[in-house]
Parts: structure tokens; sequence; C-alpha cells
């Protein structure tokens, strides 16, 4: 489905819910269940993660331009003229990828909301399996820890790493870089181990004392 369609509703109240058995509800909750898990870590949004993470790492580049121009030892004023456009352009891009990481963030938190009300009104083991994703969780935890990392070590490489003869304008760039893998790569952790922590729950013994969200009755076992 594609990002625009819109996503699938919450669960109505209580008082108002309406199937005529448990095997409908089972049916709506298993369709809802299946869309929200793909919203939330389905390839297309890994895609979407990506890209905003590569835009993100292109416009700090740019800026980085000029940044690694005005550090210089003994800034050149053509070298920093020059600079200007590519740091314009990095801003241009930089700016949106921020705003577009940030607006991905809120909606992956609302999908999840969306998710856990919808499993909360029953139980069953093979959607609820399905959840757990292993291929695109393990996918997720793989890529979001390789960013943490290289994003930690490049923290400490860079300072490290840079004389004064080549300007804190380098510095500062390094340290950008790392930063966008640190905090980018955190969210993507905080996703792939929450979901997978919540399917677990989900998938886990039953409640002896759970009733049906759909009739009130004890929920068959």
């Amino acid at each position: 489905m594609s990002p625009r369609t819109p996503l699938p509703p919450p669960p109505p109240p209580a008082d108002l819910r309406s199937w005529p058995d448990r095997e409908a509800l089972l049916a709506d909750r298993a369709l809802a269940l299946g869309e929200l898990g793909r919203r939330l870590l389905g390839v297309g949004r890994l895609t979407l993660f990506l890209v905003w993470f590569l835009l993100l790492q292109l416009g700090w580049g740019l800026i980085g331009v000029l940044l690694i121009a005005l550090g210089a030892p003994l800034p050149d004023p053509m070298t920093t003229m020059l600079g200007i456009v590519p740091a314009a352009l990095g801003i241009g891009i930089f700016v949106p990828a921020v705003w577009l990481t940030v607006r991905s963030l809120r909606r992956d938190r609302t999908v999840r909301d969306r998710l856990v009300q919808w499993a909360a009104l029953d139980r069953h083991g093979p959607t609820d399996a399905r959840l757990l994703a292993p291929g695109l969780s393990v996918a997720w935890l793989l890529l979001s820890f390789a960013m943490c990392a290289v994003g930690l070590w490049m923290g400490f490489a860079v300072p490290a790493g840079v004389s004064r003869d080549d300007g804190y304008g380098l510095v500062a760039y390094g340290m950008g870089v790392a930063l966008i893998l640190w905090v980018t790569g955190l969210t993507g952790l905080a996703k792939a181990v929450g979901h997978y922590r919540f399917a677990v729950r989900l998938t886990g013994p039953r409640r002896p004392a759970g009733r049906s969200a759909s009739s009130g009755r004890p929920r068959p076992e």
C-alpha cells in the first residue's frame, strides 16, 4: 500500500462494537494488525528509513564543505565563497530531511498505538505469531546497530585523528556525521526492540481470566 493510503482506523469503542461473532472480530483484527505491522516494520518503511538517513547525510555533507573551508587554519576567501553555494543547497536538503524524519517518527507512534489497540481486542495464535516478523526485526536490528557502532567509533576517531593543520571544520563535520549515525541508529534500535518485545508478550501465555472484547464472555482457549 502507498504511504498516502489512510491507516486502518482504531477499533470502535466497546459500546459501539457490533461484530456478530468472534470469528468476524478476529478477521478484522487480523487485517488491521497485518497492515499496521507492515506500516511499522515493512520493507517500504525500512526503505524510507534509509532514504531519510541518506538525505540527512547528503545535506550535512554539502554543509560540511563550507564548515571545512571556514575551519581551515588559513581560510581562503575564494574557497569560502565557493563553499556557500553547496552549503545553501545542503540546508535546502537537510532541513526537509529533518522534518520528514520527525514526521515519520510521529507516524510510527500513531501506528504503534493503533497496533496495541487492535491487539488488545483478543488473542489469536497464528495472527499474533506473524507480528513477530523475525526477518524484518533482525534487519532493523542489525542495520540500526551498525549505524550506532559506526557513529560511536567516529565520535572518538574523528577528534583523535584530525590534526591542527586539518582545521576544526573537519572535526565539526565528522562529529555531525557521527551524530546523525548515532541518533538514526538509536531510533531504529528502539523500534525493533520495542516491537519484538510487544510481539513476544502478545504471543506469550494467555491470562486465565481473559475475556473476549466483542462479547464480554470468557475467551475460549
